[in-house]
């Protein structure tokens, strides 16, 4: 089978239950949205990495995850 992500299947889910007005989903939809989601988790980190590294800090703030989410868009 699939090694697990990072992100818990359950936690996908209920996410995608809550802002699909209460529909059932697929085993097969909730493997496709958590790798989606942890691509796009990758991507913000990435950016907001840069961005702290950029300000010369070993600290990612809120205010990179911000303009990772900007520059994402």
């Amino acid at each position: 089978g699939d090694v697990m992500g990072d992100l818990p299947n359950a936690v996908v889910k209920r996410l995608l239950s809550k802002h699909g007005d209460g529909l059932r989903v697929s085993g097969s939809a909730i493997e496709q949205a958590v790798d989606a989601a942890e691509d796009y988790i990758g991507r913000l980190a990435r950016e907001a990495h840069a961005s702290a590294i950029a300000d010369k800090r070993k600290t990612i703030m809120d205010s990179d995850i911000q303009k990772a989410r900007e520059k994402l868009t």
